[in-house]
């Protein structure tokens, strides 16, 4: 069985991975099918190249994508390309719900990253209070033993 996944490059550290046609039976690094595209984690939003019609190719001859694999064809609009051919659909109305695809990911990792920011903004600032408050002592209620 043929399997589109990625495929290790880069330095310690630095990871860089290919997109690739590969038996699944092949080591991770091993000799693959077919390059499809590569994708660089390090950069911020994550750089994501891939030729469409050969993963569209892969995809119609049966290959099957990893999770990993399937999230990046599904951010970069090949999943939906493929579904709007199969539907009939032409090619410019396929490119333009492609680039309004895209767009809407793009905001909505904006949208994420500034909510994390401010998740970690406020997490600081609780702890800050909470550090400056000042320690009570416990109300003792009962009467002291004579």
């Amino acid at each position: 069985m043929v399997k589109l996944r990625l495929r290790r490059k880069g330095r310690i550290r630095k990871p860089f991975y290919d997109i690739v046609a590969i038996d699944s039976r092949a080591r991770r690094d091993g000799e693959y099918i077919e390059r499809v595209g590569t994708y660089d984690p390090m950069t911020q939003p994550s750089t994501v190249n891939i030729l469409h019609d050969r993963a569209m190719y892969w995809l119609g001859v049966g290959a099957q994508m990893t999770t990993t694999v399937q999230h990046i064809m599904s951010f970069d609009g090949v999943l939906l390309r493929r579904n709007l051919l199969g539907k009939g659909k032409s090619a410019e109305e396929v490119e333009t719900a492609v680039a309004a695809h895209k767009e809407n990911a793009l905001k909505r990792y904006n949208r994420n990253k500034y909510k994390r920011k401010q998740r970690k903004i406020d997490a600081a600032e609780a702890a800050r209070k909470a550090a400056e408050a000042p320690a009570e002592a416990p109300a003792t209620d009962a009467p002291a033993a004579e």
